[in-house]
């Protein structure tokens, strides 16, 4: 079997499991033009390798690859297709062991100037042909629904009008990437903003199930709208200044969303031991882990004491079972 029947095998199985695997068909169509439709048991790891070190590529952005490709291949072999995987050892290039991504946390300034700028984007030479299909109104619902739900981006593109439910206060996020479904409850603001833009959507033509639309009445499009987005945030002038190689990005009004409701949290002094699996359940997230680290994102006068005193070991225990920790973050 060649690589391209072999991927589209791969990826109907794993739909098939109720998974939507839209970015992982993407990064198999990638490998796939950078390999060619070879027999896939001629593949050599020199081939994989050359792949994964491809140009800007980070160290999460490899490991992610890496995974990708590593089931792929012990998929087929256990089928019998390989008599054994291709995979190079897990061993990073010395370019990319460098530090981690840090997601960047806009302020409540920055939040309302880019909510605000919307206006300008759809006004402005920024906004081209493939972007001017989403109106400023729905691009300023868009991005204040990521904003004040933390959904992940791709959660939003794929929300549909049944899903938001104003009169009971709730919306449902379907996870294409794992399946999972949760419903989660909203306030009243923005119940009401949600409301006002589905009296919109009846304006507008070819009815699609989709709550964000365009113009034209189809689904917005993901590469448009982060493009959109970036011509946004240079217009505003809203950009980062710690050295940092990314700017910021649409992805990260996730981080901010979470970090916002942790240090208004830390300054009611809440029960951060019962809200934090709260907020995890709420954004989606299967463990504590990546909500624990945006505490490490608040701000600076929280940060210095949480740095001090969370345990960086694994081996160690977590932040929450730290005495000390705990008596800080009570006495706040």
């Amino acid at each position: 079997m060649t690589l391209l029947p072999a991927i589209q095998a791969y990826i109907d199985m794993r739909q098939a499991h109720g998974v939507r695997f839209d970015k992982g068909a993407k990064e198999f169509r990638s490998f796939a033009g950078k390999v060619g439709d070879v027999p896939i048991n001629e593949i050599k790891p020199v081939q994989i390798l050359d792949f994964l070190n491809g140009p800007r590529t980070g160290a999460v952005t490899w490991r992610k690859k890496f995974g990708l490709l590593k089931l792929f291949f012990e998929y087929w072999t256990a089928r019998e297709l390989l008599e054994g995987s291709p995979m190079p050892p897990l061993r990073l290039p010395a370019a990319l062991t460098v530090k981690p991504y840090v997601p960047y946390v806009y302020t409540h300034n920055e939040v309302r100037v880019l909510l605000r700028g919307t206006s300008l984007w759809e006004n402005s030479s920024w906004n081209n042909r493939e972007t001017g299909r989403m109106n400023a109104r729905t691009f300023r619902m868009f991005l204040l629904t990521l904003y004040a739900t933390g959904m992940r981006t791709g959660e939003a593109l794929h929300l549909l009008r049944k899903d938001v439910e104003v009169k009971r206060g709730t919306i449902t996020i379907r996870d294409g990437r794992s399946g999972r479904v949760r419903k989660i409850p909203i306030g009243p603001d923005l119940c009401a903003r949600l409301h006002r833009h589905r009296r919109d959507l009846a304006s507008v033509p070819n009815e699609s199930p989709y709550f964000f639309v365009g113009k034209d009445g189809k689904a917005l499009n993901g590469i448009a709208v982060g493009r959109a987005f970036r011509k946004l945030r240079s217009l505003t002038g809203v950009q980062r200044y710690d050295g940092a190689i990314y700017q910021p990005r649409m992805h990260d009004l996730r981080a901010t969303f979470a970090v916002h409701r942790l240090t208004s949290w830390l300054r009611q002094k809440a029960d951060l031991n019962r809200l934090i699996p709260a907020l995890s359940a709420y954004m989606g997230q299967i463990g504590l882990g990546a909500t624990e680290r945006y505490l490490k994102l608040t701000p600076e006068r929280f940060r210095t004491q949480l740095i001090k005193l969370s345990p960086q070991d694994r081996k160690r225990k977590r932040w929450r079972d730290d005495p000390a920790l705990m008596k800080f973050l009570d006495g706040l």
